[in-house]
């Protein structure tokens, strides 16, 4: 052997093929396996009795908004404004929808009544004080949406998002009325229902006021409606269960809280008015 010859290399054993065939089918398969599993959970997951249930729910909602739009379209001023002041009820409602969700009470998604508004509807499980606090949200988050259309306007110098403010104070401070089944309602029950006989000469002044109209008409109906049982009950002394049995300071929380948003409403509604005007 001579010193210039490369060394020998040690003899390698041949892999078995059978061995790195089964390896690799036993790859493919357990990749086939895990993409069927994932494959059968998606359609599990498509065809849940969960989602058969909701998708109703859900389409309702979203085409009674669509619906929204294209009424208030014909007689606000636009599809831009009747966009924007049926998100700004949207917020309202998700304010109701949300709050009723974080205390557990399983809520029924918005829905609305084309050129009426929208109402969250909510199984009667919470107690007095998650039902006010619920009631109260919506008015809370409408005027917050109304406050960020102010300041957008504000920064643009556009007079539509100034309008929308307008309208979304306006109507936030109208559902304050102290009357069934407005959220001020049923604030006003949490404090002392009494203020419910307060609400009905306010309510028919604000009718008066705007005028009557197809959709007034069918408003004033509606709201005599849902609100006539409720106040025959209270003339018979009877409590609404929704809202008796809140603790003293529970009733004075709420009624602070009620007539700041109040305020807060109607001082937005009167600067957004003005500077409209002057704009």
């Amino acid at each position: 052997m001579h010193d210039d010859e490369p060394p020998e290399q040690p003899i390698q054993p041949p892999q078995p093929k059978g061995r790195r065939g089964a390896g690799t089918a036993g790859g493919i398969l357990v990749a086939l396996g895990l993409a069927a599993a994932k494959f059968k959970t998606l359609l599990a997951l498509l065809f849940s009795f969960k989602w058969l249930y909701l998708a109703p729910k859900l389409l309702l909602s979203v085409g009674s908004m669509f619906l929204s739009v294209l009424v208030y379209a014909s007689f606000i001023g636009g599809w831009q404004i009747a966009v924007i002041f049926v998100a700004m009820i949207t917020v309202h409602e998700l304010g109701h929808y949300v709050t009723w969700r974080n205390f557990g009470v399983k809520a029924n998604l918005p829905m609305f009544i084309p050129g009426l508004g929208a109402f969250t509807s909510a199984p009667a499980t919470g107690t007095p004080a998650q039902n006010v606090a619920a009631a109260l949200a919506g008015p809370a988050y409408g005027i917050a949406a109304a406050a960020v259309c102010w300041a957008y306007g504000y920064e643009t110098g556009q007079k539509l998002w100034l309008a929308c403010a307008y309208i979304g104070f306006l109507v936030n401070f109208f559902n304050l009325v102290p009357l069934p089944p407005f959220d001020g309602g049923a604030a006003a029950a949490a404090i002392d229902a009494r203020l419910w006989f307060v609400g009905i000469p306010l309510f028919i002044a604000w009718m008066v006021y705007y005028g009557a109209s197809g959709f007034t008409v069918i408003f004033v109906l509606l709201v005599a409606v849902a609100a006539f049982p409720r106040l025959r009950a209270l003339w018979r002394g009877e409590l609404d269960p929704r809202a008796s049995g809140l603790t003293t300071p529970q009733r004075i929380l709420t009624g602070g809280a009620y007539f700041a948003l109040a305020l807060i409403a109607m001082a937005g509604a009167a600067a957004t008015h003005l500077e409209r005007a002057s704009a």
